[in-house]
């Protein structure tokens, strides 16, 4: 059970996605929309975990693919995979997922402290993992999952290609 100094922090209601056969969660209060996999402009000497940018009402928004991120092959696009745009930073990022599940609220009683071994994302990216009859969920720490400088970097490149162009 998380105790509750953790529990405070994690308790919440949570929008919850799939990566292969994993199950994860990102707080509702970083999702901005979620959008169909749209083409992206991929941005040159870039990561290759930075799928590109996209144009999001004259915006330009980098978008990681996170299974690369994680460690695991990329992803390989189904009807169902698409892009959840967070803010990380007053930012916004789009984050490639498989499939998005729902949003569920989350019980701070529901909620165990990260694992030191087992998982593809380092402890420090997790909040902790929640529990329940549906099984277990990984609550992702989204703004050190995508590092601000990491996000800066390159939606610089893009602005700047674009302003060569």
């Amino acid at each position: 059970m998380a105790s509750s100094e953790h529990g405070a922090t994690v308790g919440g209601k949570y929008l919850t996605f799939g990566l292969g056969e994993e199950e994860y969660g990102v707080r509702i209060e970083n999702v901005h929309e979620i959008m169909a996999l749209i083409p992206v402009t991929r941005v040159p000497r870039t990561p290759d975990v930075v799928l590109g940018v996209i144009n999001l009402r004259g915006k330009i928004v980098p978008v990681f693919d996170m299974h690369r991120k994680f460690g695991m092959p990329a992803t390989v696009p189904t009807r169902h995979t698409c892009i959840i745009v967070v803010s990380v930073d007053k930012m916004e990022v789009g984050i490639v997922v498989d499939r998005v599940r729902e949003v569920v609220n989350i019980k701070a009683d529901q909620v165990e402290p990260p694992p030191s071994f087992g998982a593809d994302v380092p402890t420090d990216h997790l909040l902790g993992i929640a529990t329940s009859s549906g099984g277990a969920r990984l609550l992702l720490a989204i703004e050190k999952v995508l590092a601000t400088s990491e996000v800066v970097s390159v939606t610089s490149a893009a602005e700047a290609s674009k302003s060569a162009a």
